[in-house]
């Protein structure tokens, strides 16, 4: 395979690793894998750029994307629908898509794992057409990105404590968001402080990340706690995996979801694989079933008959 790995410096623990290593590790193994490796390294404002000239480029097999979140959830974007596949080096806050296809969160055994590995199609939602591979939230998740961003912050572990402070300053204010939600064909009108679609449904135990990233499903979970008490033990028992005991929180599955919000606010009122985005009046919400490649480990349970 013909690999194009595109290193954003800027982006996640990238900016605290020795690029130089890591360039060194990926084409040691890589090559040793019988594939050829070409390093590209970009800064933060410049990995659009080059994450578009990547895909759209004939030679390119795999798209090996090193940075944070943003980064994985933008090459994700332009991969899907196409027949680039999109690999992960795991360098975000969370990687939640990363530990969703099974790729191990240490640098050093990431590229090991993915170096043997095959190409298989997984599923992304998609949100009025635009994809996103994590989560699309309205209402308390909108409200705590838009806090984190009064704060400042320079490392992961920065981000994670900027992460909690807003998280806090959201659940003392806990605003609710009126909605009428139509989820497979059925209609229901909704106030909550919080509602979320995931690209498949979370799995249990462990921080929100899909088990299956083919199952075909979107996960739907709508916060029904109004006190300050019990949506705090909600986003806890989310954080821990024991959501699924919570009674505050309705979870479903579902192909398709069309959302009709009738608010005043619509500038910065979702977020997209952690980025805000406007709430439109209607979104339409949907699993898109193997619309993305990946470049999976050998070992991940949900590769396929149409593996490569």
């Amino acid at each position: 395979m013909k690999i194009l790995a595109l290193l954003n410096e800027d982006g996640g623990t990238l900016k605290t690793t020795n690029l130089d290593w890591l360039s060194s590790l990926l084409k040691d193994e890589f090559t040793v894998e019988g594939h050829s490796v070409e390093i590209v390294r970009c800064s933060g404002d410049e990995v659009v750029e080059a994450i578009r000239h990547a895909v759209e480029r004939p030679d390119t097999e795999v798209l090996l994307v090193g940075g944070g979140d943003g980064t994985v959830s933008a090459a994700a974007a332009k991969c899907a629908g196409t027949e680039t596949a999109l690999g992960i080096l795991p360098a975000g806050t969370m990687n939640l898509f990363a530990r969703t296809l099974q790729i191990p969160l240490d640098l050093e055994e990431a590229v090991g794992a993915l170096a043997s590995g095959h190409i298989t199609p997984v599923d992304v939602g998609r949100v009025n057409g635009e994809v996103f591979v994590h989560q699309y939230a309205v209402g308390l998740h909108a409200r705590m990105v838009r806090m984190r961003k009064k704060f400042s912050y320079g490392s992961r572990i920065g981000k994670l404590v900027a992460t909690w402070r807003a998280g806090w300053v959201a659940l003392r204010t806990l605003p609710q968001i009126r909605l009428e939600i139509e989820l497979d064909g059925k209609v229901r009108e909704i106030r909550s402080a919080a509602v979320a679609f995931s690209n498949n449904f979370y799995g249990a135990g462990h921080v929100p990340f899909a088990d299956d990233p083919t199952e075909g499903y979107l996960g739907v979970y709508i916060c029904k706690a109004r006190s300050f008490r019990r949506i705090s033990k909600l986003v806890l028992d989310i954080m821990m995996g024991a959501w699924r005991e919570n009674q505050d929180l309705d979870a479903f599955k579902a192909k398709r979801v069309k959302l009709v919000y009738g608010g005043r606010h619509h500038h910065d009122r979702a977020v997209r694989d952690g980025e805000l985005v406007r709430l439109e009046d209607e979104t339409l919400i949907e699993i898109d079933p193997g619309a993305l490649l990946v470049l999976a480990p050998s070992e991940a349970s949900y590769r396929t008959a149409n593996s490569l």
